[in-house]
């Protein structure tokens, strides 16, 4: 039973990679080189390189000793340093096949974005959208946007998110909303979250404007870029005030020439008799997509703000303020409802920058392993934003160099984690013989990073050619 569900996991994965357009070996397939004089007979179809291939449901079961033998020595190069901590786990009978210091808690960088994603699908569900709404302000002419918490929301057609919600829709429901009354003054609503908006531990390089992260809020356009684009490495300039910015180009959208103040939005309302518009009352909403794509982009893209943002629905939904610490908060509490070892992590963020986090191998490979399996259908959504090893996302570039890491090209789909000395990386694979199994590899005294992951990548291709 466990088998066949895990067969079908892994072809919907298949099929969702298939039909995003991604850099990689697709965009060779799809090159515009085709002689306009030749017959369709004569250019068969490319054959595509392999993208996670479902498990065999008679795969060989691997042995602990095996793994031992294929992975023990490459866990001790020198590239990882002295702190290196591992576990690996047969999904379809839970068995741990290795593990070195797998319950020792170590910092996790990005890959802290796995607890993210579990927590929220697990409190939310896949299906949850977020809104935007516009109300009538307290004065004439005045209308509030009140933040939902979507960090993927556009301006207009050119956003960062495919199929996001957009302030320029919103824009002409309010205009016909407001029924030629003239649009005098924008306010922006942010007291859906509270508190810092920066965490503990982050380093000041990483925060905006140059950095990684913009400022946590409510409110924001293309999770805080200044400009719809995402920039693997180096700066991805963000606003130093998301939500001020998403006001600004609100405005613009209405026509709205006054200067953009934040306020609180009056108590909900309805319309008055005869169409009149009173203070509350709802005069537009725009919805984000499916919870389940906005982490796809999350994972994907290893986008911070995203992962910051969408934590505070886990604190919303709990009940607890929606600040860093009642996110982690009550994200460590869903982990132990879920059964599962919240006495080995600690966390400061939702994203992984901050370097107080913590969290063991052991507890990332369960966490996999129990999405994995299909008891919490709710969970298994996450492994479709995971980046496949030479083809998508953080992984695109990864498993090219040496020539042997190229064997795990197609078989891993993982997320990474990198800070200075510290690399990481967590997900599942498929052996040669056709067996799925969840891996966590952490180290957290590297030196060059570049050598660091290429060490990290050998440990999972060994795992996929060995078959153990």
């Amino acid at each position: 039973m466990v088998s066949g569900l895990l067969t079908l996991i892994l072809i919907v994965a298949v099929g969702a990679a298939a039909f995003i357009m991604r850099p990689g070996p697709i965009a060779g397939w799809l090159a515009d080189k085709t002689d306009p004089t030749a017959s369709p007979s004569v250019a068969p179809e490319p054959t595509p390189t392999p993208v996670l291939a479902a498990a065999g449901e008679s795969a060989t079961q691997p042995s602990a000793a095996a793994v031992q033998q294929a992975i023990g020595g490459l866990l001790g190069a020198k590239a990882l340093g002295s702190r290196v901590r591992a576990s690996v786990v047969d999904v379809s009978t839970g068995a741990t096949l290795y593990a070195q210091n797998a319950a020792t808690p170590t910092t996790p960088a990005s890959t802290t974005k796995l607890v993210t994603a579990a927590t929220v699908l697990a409190t939310r569900g896949p299906a949850y959208r977020l809104t935007t709404r516009v109300v009538a302000g307290g004065q004439p002419g005045e209308v509030v946007l009140v933040g939902g918490g979507d960090p993927t929301l556009a301006v207009n057609s050119k956003g960062q998110f495919p199929g996001a919600a957009r302030l320029d829709k919103l824009a002409d429901q309010v205009k016909t909303a407001m029924d030629g009354t003239p649009i005098t003054r924008v306010l922006i609503d942010t007291s859906l979250f509270s508190g810092s908006t920066t965490a503990k531990g982050w380093n000041r390089t990483i925060i905006a404007p140059e950095g990684q992260v913009a400022a946590v809020m409510p409110l924001m356009t293309n999770a805080g870029r200044r400009q719809p684009v995402h920039h693997e490495v180096g700066g991805d300039p963000r606003f130093t005030d998301p939500a001020l910015a998403a006001g600004q180009a609100f405005a613009r959208q209405l026509g709205v020439k006054a200067a953009v103040t934040r306020g609180s939005a009056p108590a909900a309302a309805t319309a008055a008799a005869g169409g009149a518009i009173v203070p509350g009352a709802e005069l537009g909403k725009v919805q984000s997509p499916p919870l389940v794509h906005v982490i796809d982009w999350m994972l994907e893209q290893s986008d911070n703000t995203i992962a910051e943002v969408l934590s505070r629905q886990v604190a919303l939904a709990a009940g607890a303020p929606a600040t860093f610490d009642g996110a982690t908060t009550s994200m460590i509490a869903k982990l132990t409802e879920l059964g599962l070892p919240a006495g080995e992590i600690k966390l400061s963020d939702a994203s992984g920058l901050s370097r107080l986090n913590q969290i063991s191998p052991d507890l990332l490979t369960k966490l996999l392993a129990l999405a994995a399996q299909g008891d919490h259908p709710e969970l298994t959504s996450m492994f479709g934003g995971l980046p496949v090893a030479g083809w998508s996302g953080t992984l695109r570039t990864r498993f090219v160099t040496p020539a042997p890491n190229r064997a795990g090209q197609g078989l891993v789909r993982a997320k990474t984690g990198s800070l200075s000395g510290v690399n990481t990386i967590a997900g599942q694979l498929v052996t040669k013989d056709g067996r799925l199994l969840v891996f966590a590899i952490m180290a957290d005294a590297t030196g060059d990073s570049v050598t660091a992951r290429q060490a990290l990548d050998r440990v999972a291709t060994r795992l996929v050619a060995c078959g153990c």
